[in-house]
């Protein structure tokens, strides 16, 4: 059997399809896997924010070409730079193990405190809402591209600190440059930050993935996405969703921010009412957000 696996050329992209690519092998030691890599137009346009030339669906666009088109079987994606309304024909056939969810703070090789003079660098309204509150004297600058530009630009002197995802870092192998990790209380992830996702084509037989699935993953995912999607969010919008499970319940923990709102909530349910504590907490906060129009 031969699949065909398309990714992002980042390394981290690369990184993330050999976690699927290692399993796939150890199970189906015989399973012939090529790797189909592909610049995204998200990973092209890096002086502008996504929210101003297209969102999240840029960094899917020319993968789910290539399968609409038979160039590949599967997709390989980071879940948090997927958009909330996939195509259909496109779904999400496994959500792999969650890595580490929460951000970490990284500062320029050599140094152990935060410059006050220079900016704190991150590509997320969600994360600079919340830092504003941990680092009220600090300014903050949009930063794009990979990982390792990112760390490039700030060891160059251009920034103070990076905020980041430890998923991102650790399956780098980058952890030795985590200075801080930031508590959910602290700030609240990005939705399905640490997910690797599998898509494919509709009709198709994906049985030979279904070991790859972790439920628990699936179901937080599922409860995230749930919240964003209802109060319409996107890229555009510091929104954050955070799920984690414990026995037979499942706890959500929301975020929304703009100039007359800062907004956190959580609540709890049955662990089998994963999309209904999303769209729940999602209609609570909206409620708020009407009174205070």
């Amino acid at each position: 059997m031969k699949v065909k696996i398309g990714s992002r050329e980042s390394k981290l992209a690369v990184e993330q399809s050999n976690i699927v690519i290692r399993q796939l092998k150890e199970k189906y030691i015989n399973m012939d896997i090529e790797l189909v890599t592909m610049k995204t137009t998200g990973d092209i346009i890096l002086n502008k924010t996504l929210d101003k030339i297209g969102g999240k669906g840029l960094f899917i666009k020319e993968l789910d070409k290539a399968l609409i088109e038979n160039k590949t079987d599967i997709s390989v994606h980071s879940l948090k730079d997927m958009p909330m309304d996939i195509d259909e024909n496109l779904p999400i056939i496994a959500y792999l193990k969650r890595e580490n969810p929460l951000d970490v703070l990284i500062l320029p090789k050599g140094t152990n405190t935060i410059d006050i003079n220079k900016p704190i660098g991150t590509s997320s309204k969600r994360r600079t809402f919340q830092l504003k509150k941990i680092y009220k004297d600090y300014n903050f600058k949009s930063i794009r591209g990979n990982i390792l530009t990112r760390l490039e630009k700030l060891d160059s002197g251009e920034y103070s600190a990076l905020v980041l995802a430890y998923a991102g870092i650790k399956r780098l192998n980058l952890e030795h440059r985590i200075h801080k990790i930031f508590t959910s209380d602290e700030i609240i992830p990005a939705c399905c930050q640490g997910i690797i996702a599998i898509q494919g084509k509709k009709g198709q037989d994906y049985s030979y993935l279904e070991f790859l699935n972790d439920k628990y993953s699936e179901y937080e995912a599922k409860c995230e996405r749930s919240f964003v999607r209802e109060l319409n969010g996107g890229c555009s919008l510091p929104i954050s969703a955070f799920a984690t499970i414990e026995n037979n319940t499942i706890k959500l923990k929301g975020f929304y921010a703009d100039d007359n709102n800062y907004i956190i909530k959580e609540k709890i349910g049955n662990i089998e009412d994963y999309e209904k504590v999303g769209i729940d907490l999602a209609k609570n906060f909206k409620n708020i957000i009407n009174r205070n129009k």
